[in-house]
């Protein structure tokens, strides 16, 4: 998806527009200023010639291969959704929180902060080789979860108009959020001469069913640990410019607090059904998807220290800092989160890296037959879900909302 943006819609941009409010029966009205389109186009070069990148037509990429580390596309019951957020079906539930959150989305502060300018074609051309491949691929993971955030949130926004029109509105203005970061990226990928065609990935992609409660634990950690990796990446770079390779990033600070509102978001929802948040059960969930998230990151990016590298950035630093800053913001929220600042927790996790990297490193191997190389995995594999069995049994901390009974911040605080 292209953002393209005239002049005369930046002066649009400038003024302030009355708002159409949302009706949850008539058809949604689209602005066209600031538009993201779907397509994104790419011209042709030898940049990226020995790369290994396969595409579908001229500057078109292949998406890359569906992994359990690659980003997913997910579905829900969305039925269920809908009692979640009817205040038929839950009279107490509290909107107060959330109509704040809706008038934050409508003010749409970052409604004119995607434009492009003259130096990222030019900046993307002088990056090259190993390089450019480990860009491109940042860039294509990136797309795609930002496009899965669009796609999952345009569907709850459809699906919760009649039920819970608020709830369906802010739904909507955050499917808005996620298209403009997918277009933004996209055309960054044909500035490197390739680019995702994103209806294909929407009719072609492996949609993952997750259940209501589960969507937005794991949604929220989502939005809250993509701010910190935002937030931390743009922090390094202006500390040390000469790192800045594509001016991509220079954005990320006002892209992130999309992130963090988002994450708010979704925070006021698991507050507005507070079973959610104050049951045994939902103490076992909060961990479990902390550590999912935690563990799914850490393995990623350690596969892809050279794109961390080159932007002067040490690996496992600066994942051990963003999940230590997203579990801070988590325990605010959720009644059990992992303690990451035990020393045995990234112990645990520095050795699932080693194990990992053999594993990949053994698929990796074309000259071993494929029976050969299932032998060798085995004792790596049980290793790996010992490691795993491990972390999820770690020391953990008991926090919470305030505002939740029952959590052990809000008996801390009444104590």
């Amino acid at each position: 998806m292209a953002l393209q943006m005239t002049l005369k819609q930046q002066r649009a941009c400038s003024r302030t527009t009355a708002r159409q409010p949302f009706c949850a029966a008539g058809p949604v009205v689209r602005s066209r200023r600031c538009a993201v389109r779907v397509q994104a186009t790419a011209a042709r070069n030898d940049l990226n010639t020995g790369l290994g990148f396969e595409t579908m037509r001229d500057g078109v990429k292949v998406a890359a291969q569906e992994t359990l580390l690659t980003p997913r596309f997910y579905t829900t019951d969305f039925a269920e959704m809908e009692e979640l957020f009817s205040k038929e079906i839950n009279p107490n539930l509290s909107m107060e929180e959330l109509n704040a959150c809706l008038q934050e989305f409508r003010n749409d502060y970052n409604k004119c902060h995607f434009v492009r300018n003259e130096t990222f074609k030019s900046a993307a051309d002088k990056v090259t080789g190993a390089t450019r491949k480990i860009f491109i691929e940042f860039l294509e993971r990136s797309c795609t979860a930002e496009f899965s955030g669009f796609l999952l949130y345009k569907e709850l926004a459809r699906r919760l108009k009649s039920s819970s029109p608020e709830v369906a509105e802010i739904f909507l203005l955050m499917s808005r959020d996620e298209a403009r970061h997918a277009g933004f990226l996209n055309k960054a990928l044909s500035d490197f001469n390739l680019a995702l065609d994103l209806g294909f990935l929407t009719k072609n992609r492996t949609y993952t069913y997750f259940k209501p409660k589960f969507i937005i634990y794991a949604t929220y950690l989502s939005e809250k640990i993509g701010y910190w990796r935002y937030i931390s990446i743009y922090r390094h770079l202006q500390r040390n410019p000469d790192n800045q390779l594509y001016p991509l990033f220079e954005y990320f600070e006002n892209w992130c607090q999309d992130e963090n509102r988002h994450g708010d978001f979704l925070a006021a929802c698991l507050k507005a059904r507070p079973e959610l948040l104050n049951t045994w059960e939902a103490k076992l969930w909060s961990k479990f998807f902390c550590l999912s998230v935690y563990v799914t990151m850490y393995l990623n990016d350690h596969q892809r220290t050279a794109f961390y590298e080159a932007l002067g950035l040490n690996t496992r630093q600066f994942n051990q800092h963003v999940i230590i800053e997203t579990n801070k913001s988590t325990e605010r929220l959720f009644p059990v989160v992992p303690d990451v600042e035990d020393p045995s927790f990234f112990e645990l996790l520095n050795e699932m890296v080693d194990v990992n990297t053999k594993l990949v490193q053994l698929d990796a191997d074309n000259n071993k037959p494929g029976f050969l190389k299932a032998l060798m995995k085995l004792p790596l594999q049980e290793r790996f879900a010992s490691l795993l069995i491990r972390v999820l049994f770690c020391k953990e901390k008991q926090c919470g909302s305030v505002d939740i009974d029952g959590s052990a911040s809000a008996v801390q605080l009444a104590f």
